[in-house]
């Protein structure tokens, strides 16, 4: 679309914007007066919107519009209001309202290697913070090494991932194997690919496996790209993804002091039809209901979806060493591991953030200047 307005068409209740190449973009009224970035409606310290839309009538239509150019060309729509207030929007302000932000995804299968980082310069060096940042974001996956051994020095993230999500049973989460542990993670098993906390309403998006020591034959670390399988399940057998959006399955999590339970289905979309979520967990799922009219439906499609999360073409696996950090987006990635094969210590810690905090201390960086 082409950057200037070429004319202005006054409709019943939207304002027709025509771009110079032959498109427009319809502005209804009230969103014109909504948006206004006029200091008496915005706070100009905070920018933050102080006019509220009450004040004025639904059928609100201006008095009069036109266009204005400065001295270099840059062209503004120019209102006037029934109430005497105006209103100025550049075109670059309309064309940056068109569509909203999304970060451009990077999928990936058993060929691929989750990109390493050093702690110290993530923790130290801004730029080296937001290319790490930008990985993670993009792929969902990344490593860090040289990190410290001592126990929950997992703490020390915060200062780049924002503060740990607490959650019950530990705020950080002691994995090792454990007569009395409550979930298969605290066995010598195998732990298939997975994602935590699905019996959550909302499960925490970002999870840094911190290995403290590994000293133990087996145990490899295993990832899949959740959101890479399900575009391709959809792509494959769209009736099948479309069931699994559908129908809601029961997870549920317990301890001798706690219990999380949830009835949600393993694929969630946002408003603009994107995969936002999976809960994958065999461990953590519950039998859903016979009555469910989709149940055979349902599972024709998760035995699908099973099979393409163990393939080993989906799979990466690599071994986590002593001072190395495992980051995993939550809602994208999954993670397991091979079964122990020896009595060598081994013990790994679990912290949870979240990915609005990540995602926004990236922007600050930016904004800041200080990448």
């Amino acid at each position: 679309m082409d950057h200037s307005i070429s004319s202005l068409a006054p409709n019943a209740d939207a304002l027709r914007a025509v771009w110079s190449n032959g498109g427009h973009t319809d502005l209804p009224y009230l969103w014109l007066r909504d948006n206004c970035g006029c200091g008496e409606c915005r706070v100009p310290q905070t920018t933050e919107k102080r006019f509220h839309l009450f004040r004025v009538p639904a059928d609100l239509r201006p008095q009069q519009v036109a266009i204005e150019r400065d001295g270099s060309g840059d062209e503004a729509i120019s209102i006037a209001w029934p109430d005497g207030h105006r209103t100025r929007y550049r075109s670059s302000e309309i064309r940056g309202h068109l569509t909203l932000p999304r970060f451009e995804l990077g999928y990936w299968d058993g060929g691929f290697r989750p990109k390493r980082f050093g702690y110290r310069r993530f923790l130290e060096n801004d730029s080296a913070a937001a290319e790490l940042i930008d990985e993670f974001l993009r792929t969902g996956v990344c490593v860090l090494v040289g990190a410290p051994t001592e126990p929950d020095s997992s703490e020390r993230l915060a200062t780049r991932l924002g503060p740990i999500r607490e959650l019950l049973f530990e705020r950080i989460h002691n994995v090792r194997v454990d007569p009395k542990g409550y979930n298969i993670a605290h066995t010598d098993l195998a732990v298939a690919p997975h994602n935590d906390f699905t019996s959550y309403t909302w499960p925490p998006n970002v999870q840094a496996l911190h290995m403290l020591v590994n000293e133990c034959e087996g145990g490899e670390s295993i990832v899949v790209d959740g959101f890479g399988l399900l575009n391709e399940l959809r792509g494959d057998h769209p009736g099948k993804f479309d069931v699994l959006c559908g129908v809601p399955v029961p997870f549920r999590i317990f301890s001798e002091e706690y219990e999380c339970h949830t009835v949600k289905p393993m694929v969630e979309l946002d408003d603009g039809g994107e995969i936002r979520m999976v809960r994958f967990n065999t461990a953590q799922m519950q039998a859903p209901p016979p009555s469910e009219p989709r149940l055979g439906d349902f599972y024709a499609a998760y035995h699908e979806l099973s099979t393409r999360v163990n393939s080993p073409a989906a799979q990466v696996t690599f071994r986590l060493e002593g001072g190395q950090i495992l980051l995993c987006d939550g809602h994208r990635v999954l993670h397991g591991r091979t079964a122990l094969r020896s009595k060598g210590r081994r013990h790994l810690q679990d912290a949870y953030f979240e990915h609005d905090n990540v995602r926004n201390h990236l922007r600050w960086l930016r904004l800041s200047g200080r990448t």
